[in-house]
């Protein structure tokens, strides 16, 4: 009985593919596209002379890629934690954490045949390490656009850097820049698109600009009447919620919506809250799906397969970030221009200490603060089980600095934390027990909105 290489071929496109995990699947189908193409190309002259091998390796690779992949457990749903890239700590992920993008049964039928336009970011990787647009692509579905946050398609643009439009040089589409002056997709950037994914990794802190992203890529899919699908994933400081609410007079791109500096909630929840809380213009709603992660909750510790942004290269600095960013409103700095930012915190002026740094221009990223400057720093002790803002480093900064320029930059200082409060506490000389008990009010009513839009406990 001869059995036909088409024959194989057939038989294999028509299994289950649910038993292997589609995400497993995606190098199979870019193999066969490359045999396909190959085979019936007139161009290609040595195709009569090779097709035999052709044939006799791809049945070998095929039946090789059915006995690993059928010797794989059932659970098709879970992340090989293997698969992803090296985590940016050593902080251990405590259950296989399946990411929305990851779950491809979910949303696969929701852009089929469609035009699909993707926000994404360095960030967007399947644990299989390829970016979704690619894997997308290699499944034949009709990706035409990338809309990009701060920083770039690629992530390599520095903080409040001017990111223009272009083009992918690897899949050639054309890259729309949500940043600067262009925060919110026109009817023109979206003419054609009938459906848009969201796929970008948060650090569940308001001044991380991604949310604001969200906010006006929601509010011009509702305007459009394109649905807006979000593929949820972790966030590293999602186990808290803490600092002053934003008040509305010092709203900006740096904090859109009323909620403290430390959110504690996925991108996927946060999306699902503006669209509750009515916050969008004119308080349109946005057709909305989110496609949850599966094995997660706020309590896990998890590690980061790549950084969200080329400032918070690690888990301590991504931790640290929403009680160090405060001082990006001050003359200290915060280790922009070191290999290691947010992770330390010094100023030429501050009293001799064993840790120092100097400040270096780098390629691609902003001029830093003290450049060329000796600074002498403190590093923090990082406690992961900790789970409130740390004042310490701002208040000890004013102390190490009394008589000396410290807040420079009062009005961005108001946009950070979202209020003019904090500002006249800082100067007034007040600790930070005091500082704090101020918040917990607002904390309070704003955990009660929060617990409306929680998908994960």
């Amino acid at each position: 009985m001869v059995i036909t290489f088409t024959t194989i071929v057939s038989a294999i496109l028509i299994m289950d593919i649910r038993m292997i995990g589609l995400e497993t699947f995606i190098p199979f189908l870019s193999v066969l596209r490359i045999l396909f193409a190959m085979k019936y190309s007139k161009d290609n002259i040595l195709i009569f002379k090779y097709q035999k091998y052709t044939k006799h390796f791809c049945l070998v690779w095929i039946f090789l890629f059915l006995l690993f992949s059928c010797h794989s457990n059932d659970q098709s749903l879970s992340v090989d934690q293997n698969n992803f890239q090296k985590p940016l700590s050593d902080i251990s992920n405590e259950d296989s954490i399946l990411i929305g993008a990851n779950h491809l049964s979910a949303y696969i039928d929701i852009i089929k045949n469609k035009r699909v336009a993707v926000v994404g970011n360095q960030s967007s990787l399947l644990s299989t390490g390829i970016h979704l647009v690619d894997t997308l692509l290699s499944l034949n579905h009709d990706v035409v656009k990338v809309f990009s946050p701060e920083h770039g398609f690629r992530g390599a643009g520095s903080a409040g850097e001017h990111i223009s439009n272009s083009k992918d040089p690897i899949t050639g589409l054309p890259i729309v820049s949500l940043y600067g002056s262009h925060k919110k997709p026109t009817v023109e950037d979206l003419n054609g698109i009938d459906v848009v994914l969201f796929d970008i990794q948060d650090v569940g802190v308001r001044f991380y600009t991604y949310i604001s992203t969200l906010h006006y890529v929601m509010e011009a899919c509702a305007e459009n009447d394109i649905p807006l699908v979000i593929l949820d994933r972790p966030n590293p400081n999602g186990d808290y919620i803490d600092g002053p609410i934003l008040e509305s007079k010092y709203k900006s791109f740096v904090g859109m919506h009323p909620v403290p500096i430390v959110h504690g909630m996925t991108i996927g929840e946060y999306g699902k809250m503006i669209n509750g809380e009515q916050w969008l213009k004119n308080s349109i709603r946005c057709e909305l799906l989110v496609i949850p992660m599966l094995n997660y909750n706020h309590q896990l510790k998890y590690s980061l397969p790549i950084p969200p942004s080329p400032n918070l290269k690690t888990d301590a600095a991504i931790r640290l970030y929403p009680s160090l960013c405060l001082l990006e409103a001050t003359s200290v700095s915060v280790g922009r221009g070191t290999s290691a930012p947010f992770e330390w915190y010094g100023h030429p002026l501050f009293p001799e200490s064993e840790h120092t740094f100097i400040p270096k221009s780098m390629e691609g990223a902003s001029k830093p603060k003290h450049e060329n400057k000796k600074c002498f720093a403190l590093k923090p002790q990082l406690d992961y089980t900790s789970k409130e803002i740390n004042l310490e480093y701002v208040i000890k900064s004013r102390d190490y600095l009394k008589g000396e320029d410290f807040i420079t930059r009062k009005s961005f200082f108001h946009k950070l934390s979202g209020t003019d409060k904090l500002y006249d506490q800082i100067v007034r000389g007040l600790n930070e027990e005091e500082i704090r008990k101020s918040w917990q009010k607002g904390l309070d009513e704003y955990a009660l909105m929060r617990s409306k839009y929680l998908l994960y406990d």
